[in-house]
């Protein structure tokens, strides 16, 4: 028995140092600011702690040749199957060879039903249709809608665009057949959070200008990305440490998500990649200064940086409204449906929000908006499991739905 508890303590201790070491080769990575303010601030640092271990060890293991950096994220994004749901009929099915699972509630209904396509978050390259099984199954029982997720291919194996291209398929697919699952082909939303939500505005100025089919009647778009011009906006200072998308990390993203150097990441974090005729011609919709007072204490605008051409030459297509849907001309910004924008104040991209928000009011499109004040980015990615959720997870939720069941 001594020689067990022996070896147990020499066990513990060497986990430990390994701990440690983890702690000390990435001791930046462990940095965060978690607001007495935020969603139950424990969980959250729990949670961002343990994101880090893995992230740290996804690195490790890709330089060791295992496997790429991104596939074990992957498969802890990927989440757990949830339970039967008598409720709802749910079927995997292909919409132009583009995965789908469709959810659509047994209970027959007198009319046809509001139709919803759903496009998850995960930066582009990760998350799946099982990763939000939960909130999709909740939006179709909930708003009684025929639910369609998409598992569209995802970075870096499939480049850039073909998420958006992807998203797009789908959705085409699903106007034109909406009758085939008892759906109002005129009373269709898309939906999406993070990238999800960038899929969702581009989808619906992809589709402003199109009259071969039924277009869709609103979009939601819940803590979206829109923008790679500015990295120093009043919400990139303010919660650039908070989890779980730090200022950092939303660079870093951007540039495995693309295939480019992440090397240049400090000088995009800075605004080398941006050439003055183009910080000129779009400082009108994208500028501190249209930041609502409320949200600006304590911003500080950053010190002048010089283009890098080079930079700008690598990076240059974020400049493109398919990557960056806040830089699309008003002429497409007009003509896109009803909007409902969520965003959470404690988020990097709350600002990017706000502005499509301003944005839109200014081309006389509809705009709901919903802020979740305790909230973080990704923390719908958390809805529907139990105590290892948070109660923001909830509230967008239930935000979202009650913004559907208006159309």
């Amino acid at each position: 028995m001594e020689f067990f508890n022996a070896l147990t303590l020499i066990a513990g201790i060497l986990v430990a140092l390994i701990l440690l070491a983890v702690v000390a080769t990435d001791y930046d990575g462990f940095k965060a600011e978690i607001p007495p303010e935020v969603d139950q601030p424990l969980k959250l640092c729990l949670y961002h702690c343990l994101y880090v271990l893995m992230e740290i060890m996804a690195k490790n293991l890709e330089n060791l040749g295992i496997f790429e950096e991104h596939t074990l994220i992957r498969f802890v994004s990927h989440g757990l199957p949830a339970c039967k749901d008598s409720k709802l009929f749910i079927k995997d099915l292909h919409f132009d060879e583009v995965p789908v699972r469709i959810y659509l509630p047994r209970v027959p209904s007198a009319s046809k039903r509001r139709g919803l396509i759903f496009f998850h978050g995960g930066c582009g390259m990760f998350g799946s249709i099982r990763s939000y099984e939960r909130t999709c199954r909740y939006i179709a029982s909930k708003s009684d809608s025929v639910v369609i997720s998409v598992g569209y291919r995802l970075s870096p194996e499939h480049k850039y665009p073909g998420q958006t291209l992807d998203c797009l398929t789908a959705t085409v697919r699903f106007l034109q057949t909406a009758a085939d699952y008892g759906v109002d082909s005129d009373r269709i939303i898309l939906c999406g959070d993070s990238a999800g939500g960038t899929y969702t505005a581009r989808v619906c100025q992809e589709l402003a200008n199109r009259t071969d089919f039924p277009n869709v009647c609103a979009q939601v778009m819940i803590y979206p990305f829109l923008q790679a011009l500015n990295f120093n906006l009043t919400s990139h200072q303010k919660n650039a440490f908070i989890p779980i998308l730090s200022w950092k990390h939303t660079v870093h993203f951007i540039l495995k998500y693309l295939n480019k150097d992440p090397s240049m990441k400090e000088a995009i974090l800075a605004g080398s990649h941006v050439p003055e005729s183009i910080s000129l011609k779009y400082g009108k919709w994208i500028n501190p200064d249209l930041i609502p007072n409320k949200f600006k204490q304590g911003y500080k605008p950053p010190l002048p940086t010089s283009c890098v051409t080079q930079i700008y030459e690598e990076m240059k297509e974020v400049f493109e409204a398919a990557f960056s849907p806040l830089l699309a001309e008003d002429s497409v910004v007009c003509r896109v449906p009803d909007a409902c924008i969520v965003t959470c104040g404690h988020d990097v991209l709350r600002d990017d929000g706000l502005l499509y928000k301003k944005r839109l009011e200014d081309n006389n499109v509809k705009v709901t908006w919903y802020h979740v004040e305790e909230g973080f980015h990704g923390a719908l990615a958390f809805f529907g499991y139990g105590i290892f959720s948070f109660p923001s997870s909830s509230k967008i939720a239930d935000h979202t739905i009650a913004f559907i069941k208006g159309y």
